[in-house]
Formats: C-alpha cells, structure tokens, sequence
C-alpha cells in the first residue's frame, strides 16, 4: 500500500463524518494521516475480514472510519468516555456499535481483536491492570490484543510525551491529574503474566513521541 493511496483512504475516511461537523473531519484527516499507527495496522492486516474488533477509548472512531473505507468487512465495538466523540464515531460508521462509558465499569463483549491506542496511561495502575485482565477474557477463545504506550523512560522523548498527554487530558476537562506510564518492561511482564506473547515495535515515526505499539497474542490452544 502506497503512501499515496493510504492518503486516499483517509480522505474518504474523513469524509464519512458529517459535513457540518469541520473540525471533525479535519481532525480525522490529520490523526490518520499523522499518526504512523493507522498506516501500519492497514499494512499489516493484523485486523482479519470479518474479525470482532474491540476498540477501548475509541474516541471519534477512526479506526472504524478508515476501515469502512478501506472496504474492509469487521464488526467494530467502539467504548469511549466522552459522548460528544461518541455521537461523531456513530455518525461516520453507522454500521458499527459505540457505548459511551468508562472502560474501568464498561463490559467487554467477546472480540477476536482488541485495539487500545494511547489510553492506559489515563488510568491509575489498579485499573490498568484490571482492563488488562478484562481484555483476556474478552478474548477468551483466543485473539489480539494492539496496545500502544509510551515507554517511561528517561528521555526527552517520553518527557514531551508526558507533557502532551497531560495537556489532551485538561484539554478534554480531565484536568491536570497525574498520568501513569509504565517502562516497556513492566508492560511486557503484566501482559506475559497474563498468558499473552508479546512483540514491541516502536510506533512514533515522523513524531516526537515515545510510543511502542505492543502485539499481544493470547493463544489458548
């Protein structure tokens, strides 16, 4: 898939929210075309044709966006806090189910797929390790879980990293109440605890960001 074409797909992507709704649209255009996640998910085809793909703190459904039009048939849960993002991801990807709730008290529905982009750290680390083990069993008959993080570690990277999330956060009326990261290690050892092989990539290229996207296999043959 050719940067070009990928370009392409997030236009039409973006162009599933409503016209009225600008920033909405704009946003989706430069989020996807921005952010190297998307680009690699697509690429890799780690999300199979009609696979049950579960995404915690979906915020305006991107991913189901750019699904749709990139033609690809999944069945797409999307859970987010805010209902204004939860109203726009209904809007763009009809097809699809959102719920408006928060993902410490929200259940999870069976999913062959689990996609958790840039959300943990907003949790503190009781509930992280909760959903973690909440993700497990939703993927119960055995699944992938997509979990990126930033990796907590003594760099400039991670530092501006921080401070960016810290602004998203008050930004979004959260204030500005502490975040907690994890290094790749501990992330990596909670996941392997709970019975998930576990592959890092480093996935903030082009950006300024400490982000590492983790694919976490749970097989339970």
């Amino acid at each position: 898939m050719t940067d070009r074409f990928f370009r392409a797909l997030a236009k039409d992507a973006a162009a599933r929210y409503p016209a009225r709704d600008r920033y909405a649209r704009h946003f989706a255009y430069g989020k996807l075309t921005g952010d190297p996640v998307f680009a690699h998910l697509l690429r890799a085809g780690v999300i199979p044709a009609r696979a049950r793909l579960l995404d915690l703190g979906c915020g305006q459904g991107l991913m189901a966006a750019l699904l749709l039009a990139a033609g690809t048939e999944v069945r797409v849960t999307g859970i987010e806090l805010m209902p204004r993002e939860v109203e726009r991801a209904r809007a763009a990807a009809p097809g699809a189910e959102f719920v408006a709730g928060d993902l410490r008290s929200v259940e999870f529905p069976a999913a062959d797929v689990v996609l958790i982009l840039d959300v943990l750290q907003y949790l503190e680390p009781a509930a992280q390790s909760d959903v973690l083990r909440r993700v497990r069993a939703a993927l119960a008959g055995g699944g992938l879980l997509l979990l990126r993080v930033a990796n907590a570690a003594p760099t400039l990277r991670f530092r501006y990293t921080l401070a960016v999330d810290r602004l998203v956060n008050a930004l979004r009326g959260h204030g500005w109440a502490r975040l907690h990261s994890r290094p790749l290690a501990a992330w990596r050892a909670e996941l392997e605890s709970l019975g998930f092989s576990v592959e890092a990539m480093p996935m903030s290229a082009g950006t300024p960001f400490a982000n590492v996207l983790l694919a976490a296999r749970y097989d339970v043959t």
